[in-house]
């Protein structure tokens, strides 16, 4: 094992994004139209331009909270998965990615909720949906901790997806029903069943692009299968690792890659970070994700961190791959000294100029594609 390798994604950034996006541009991705064969027969089913936000690893909801207020200012109504940095704990090591699972499928479902109380539509939100916080304490990260299976130690005795223990279930209190209706009852009005009557967007940065894909599928991860699909119309997803690579980290994608996407998608990847002159981190996360475990990264291209043949290796019938030239995976300069400790190259990059997915004119790069 090459300790190296297997410390890169823990070196993927706890960060603020503080960069918004101003100009964005409301793109037909989230407005699917009515003729699109993705658009449920069932007339009760209504794909609506809202969307939610599935933070990257190590990084939490107040880093996208920009970022969602911007889309939700452009017709977007969005919300971010509540996610504090230190709940990604229990998943350290390439272990089971269900507990976040568990939160987006908790985000998802209360947009939803919301949506459908209103008629079936968000329209008119010019703030972004806050999604109040679940119950998870500081005993239940330390539970989850010992519990959670998989990775590198091969918790609960194997690191492969389909033999994880079905009987361990997340700690946390992640139910819907009961939030809702003391909502509800707060305004005078009754509670109801989301029945699935509404689906939205996923929009997943970094590792949380492959975890919004096995949240999307109908296949049992470690015992519970949470077909996401029935909630969600499409998947957007910026820099994220979607290749085939050895190593417990990346069981959790191989398991994504036995299907294909079954909804709409788009893969947003991008060069100009050559793994021979990007800085130690740059090299050794490419070596990280090299399919053969064999290359030293150094002659690979990317974002600084996913190689653009990772990012681009989302499946599916209706699956649009774009690459963008002279973006990095993140606003590196933006975390200050942190950015410098950990990726002093990609750090200097950005402060010069360089700009990364979230900046105004690359979003208008890959929403303009879309939009037409």
């Amino acid at each position: 094992m090459k300790p190296l390798r297997y410390l890169s994604p823990l070196l993927l950034p706890s960060l603020s994004i503080l960069k918004t996006t101003q100009s964005l541009q409301l793109p037909s991705f989230f407005r699917p139209p009515n003729d699109s064969p993705l658009t449920s027969s069932k007339p009760s089913v209504r794909d609506i331009q809202a969307a939610v936000i599935v933070p990257g690893f190590l990084t939490g909801d107040e880093d996208f909270q920009p970022l969602a207020q911007a889309l939700s200012k452009r017709g977007i109504p969005t919300a971010v998965v509540p996610l504090p940095v230190w709940h990604w704990i229990p998943c350290l090591g390439g272990r089971s990615m269900r507990p976040m699972m568990e939160r987006i499928d908790y985000a998802v479902q209360y947009v939803c909720k919301k949506a459908e109380e209103k008629g079936g539509t968000l329209g008119g939100e010019e703030e972004r949906i806050d999604v109040p916080l679940y119950e998870y304490s500081v005993l239940d990260c330390w539970g989850d901790f010992w519990d959670n299976p998989g990775g590198v130690m091969k918790v609960g005795g194997s690191d492969e997806v389909d033999e994880y223990p079905v009987d361990v279930v997340p700690r946390g209190n992640f139910a819907i029903s009961s939030l809702v209706a003391g909502e509800q009852e707060e305004e005078g009005g009754a509670a109801q069943t989301n029945d699935g009557s509404v689906r939205i967007c996923l929009v997943g940065h970094s590792a949380g692009g492959w975890i919004s894909r096995a949240y999307l599928s109908d296949r049992a991860y470690g015992g519970k299968a949470y077909g996401g699909t029935k909630f969600v119309h499409s998947l957007v997803t910026l820099g994220t690792p979607h290749g085939n690579a050895p190593g417990p980290a990346f069981k959790g994608i191989e398991w994504c890659n036995r299907e294909t996407l079954p909804i709409r998608g788009l893969a947003v990847g991008a060069t100009g970070s050559p793994g021979d002159s990007s800085g130690k981190l740059t090299r050794n996360a490419y070596s990280f994700c090299d399919p053969t475990g064999t290359g030293d990264g150094s002659d690979v291209d990317g974002d600084g961190l996913t190689p653009i043949e990772s990012a681009l290796s989302m499946e599916g019938k209706d699956v649009t791959k774009i690459t963008l030239d002279g973006v990095t995976h993140y606003p590196w300069s933006d975390a200050g000294i942190w950015g410098d400790l950990f990726a002093p190259d990609l750090s200097k990059e950005h402060r010069e100029g360089k700009p990364w997915y979230g900046d105004d004119d690359i979003v208008d790069q890959w929403v303009g594609f879309l939009s037409k």
